[in-house]
């Protein structure tokens, strides 16, 4: 089974070949190719490499199937006997993205 994991929009991701994921967004248009270069992790069959912190020459490769918005999520802030209420809303930005390659060198680490 052939892996990575990578850091993106803050967050890190387990991301195998095939995968569907749905992340923060990413400037691009649909169907355009990425380059997720900062991997943290790459794992084939019993092969394993370890960044400190990041992996210099493995890249992930994906494309773009759509830009969204994702659900609206209400804030609200209240003090009581006081007559304050504020409601806000927000809708995260997210790109929806396949994965399609992982290559990584071999003399790494």
């Amino acid at each position: 089974m052939k892996y990575a994991i990578i850091k993106t929009g803050g967050k890190q991701y387990k991301v195998s070949p095939g995968d569907v994921l749905e992340i923060e967004k990413i400037e691009g248009k649909e169907k355009a190719k990425i380059v997720f270069d900062q991997v943290l992790l790459f794992c084939q069959g019993k092969k394993l490499l370890i960044g400190q912190p990041l992996l210099k020459k493995t890249k992930v490769k994906g494309e773009i199937i759509s830009q969204f918005k994702d659900k609206k999520i209400r804030v609200s802030k209240f003090r009581a006997k006081s007559r304050y209420r504020k409601v806000k809303g927000h809708r995260q930005k997210k790109t929806k993205v396949k994965i399609l390659t992982i290559s990584a060198n071999s003399a790494e680490n």
